[in-house]
């Protein structure tokens, strides 16, 4: 069966990747590509795949209404995979409206196209709708309790989803991602980050102790579990998508340093960021019912990773610079120092 997906949010990191899958698994299908192209969206994410007939891309903001239809009936799409969003915790401290924006508002309006078309609809989600999860494993049925501004709108919009499953009967599914890392990531995240501040032999600014924990998956294994759920999850199902294994973020650290050949002598402790939870953690039971398994472990991930931007310097040099750098003075520059990080 032909489909036509809508991908929001498809010029951005794991948005692109999912794009690319889904060109390359299913050579029925169509992609037209919905993206407002901010700073994290960049079309040269999908110019391998610009020539390509089964691909389209429309420029314009998910809060425009007008422009979803017109991209929906102009393309027959018949289904809607949701990636567009605002992502980054520390901008969201920063700059909550934009979030609550995009990641609320942006949701309730494809949600409104959606139900009057029929179409079915996938929300890509977050782990950190869980918010701190001193033990154990997170479960699909487990209370939201987000705790950042960016958990929060995500959490919005999940509820948002299951509202109009359960009141509208619109058949849509979710799924919640651990930290996501691959090609394409924007160097705000950690790891392409601090892959690019070591091979430009800057320090790398570990907040607090370090001793946060986190399941770093490869984003090539995210997306292979997205295809799967909007394929044959159940409607008004959340299906969590990880490795089920988390590690902190000083071991994260050592294995790109180790991938790299550089010294541990560039890691710089510095002050934490306000409400940054403690650890995440997900059981990936549900998904693994329908056929799915991760095919990498996080350090497998994060060492693949650390590759790509070692053997892609023409994509990640030209971004960290200008308005990159300013922001980066703007989070970092002005941190402490922390001489006894376990203090």
């Amino acid at each position: 069966m032909t489909r036509t997906l809508l991908v929001t949010g498809g010029a951005g990191f794991i948005g692109a990747n999912y794009v690319h899958h889904v060109l390359r698994e299913h050579p029925q299908d169509r992609v037209v590509v919905f993206d407002k192209l901010t700073y994290a969206g960049n079309l040269e994410n999908l110019r391998s795949v610009a020539d390509d007939p089964r691909y389209a891309f429309v420029h314009a903001d998910i809060c425009d209404r007008a422009a979803v239809e017109s991209a929906v009936d102009e393309h027959g799409v018949d289904v809607i995979v949701n990636f567009a969003a605002e992502s980054h915790v520390d901008r969201s401290i920063e700059e909550p409206d934009a979030f609550i924006r995009t990641d609320v508002n942006g949701t309730y309006t494809l949600l409104e196209v959606a139900r009057e078309r029929g179409l079915r609809y996938h929300q890509v989600s977050t782990d950190e709708v869980y918010g701190h999860v001193a033990e154990g494993a997170s479960r699909e049925e487990d209370p939201i309790v987000p705790r950042s501004p960016y958990a929060a709108s995500k959490a919005s919009g999940d509820l948002l989803v299951h509202a109009y499953h359960v009141t509208y009967g619109l058949h849509t599914t979710i799924t919640r991602g651990t930290n996501n890392v691959g090609p394409f990531q924007y160097p705000e995240k950690v790891v392409p980050l601090f892959t690019t501040n070591a091979l430009e032999g800057e320090s790398l600014p570990v907040y607090g102790d370090g001793l946060q924990e986190r399941d770093y998956q490869w984003v090539g294994d995210h997306c292979e579990a997205i295809d799967l759920v909007v394929s044959k999850g159940q409607p008004g199902e959340v299906y969590n998508v990880g490795t089920g294994t988390s590690i902190t973020n000083l071991e994260m650290v050592e294995v790109l340093l180790d991938t790299l050949d550089k010294p541990r002598s560039l890691i710089r402790h510095v002050s934490d960021r306000p409400g940054h939870d403690r650890r995440y953690c997900v059981d990936v039971s549900k998904i693994e019912s329908l056929g799915w398994r991760s095919r990498h472990n996080p350090r497998e991930a994060i060492a693949r990773t650390v590759q790509w931007y070692v053997d892609n310097p023409q994509w990640w040099e030209p971004i960290k610079s200008g308005a990159f750098r300013e922001y980066y003075e703007q989070m970092y520059g002005s941190r402490a120092v922390l001489e006894s990080p376990g203090t």
